[in-house]
């Protein structure tokens, strides 16, 4: 689904970027232009990566 209209940007697109590090809006619009024009997107964003990060953190990283 298109989250970000002016940008072309999907809900797909926001959670493969929050699984490679990005942790806020801030993050997300720098990588890929989320909000930066018309910021109708910015509630829905925030929301997708809050969850995607919800999800994210019920798993934990084992390092030897």
């Amino acid at each position: 689904m298109y989250v970000c209209i002016c940008h072309a940007v999907t809900d797909t697109q926001i959670k493969e970027a929050v699984n490679q590090g990005d942790k806020s809006l801030a993050d997300v619009k720098h990588r890929l232009g989320v909000a930066e024009q018309c910021g109708k997107c910015a509630k829905m964003a925030v929301q997708i990566i809050q969850k995607e990060r919800e999800l994210s953190s019920n798993f934990y990283e084992v390092t030897d």
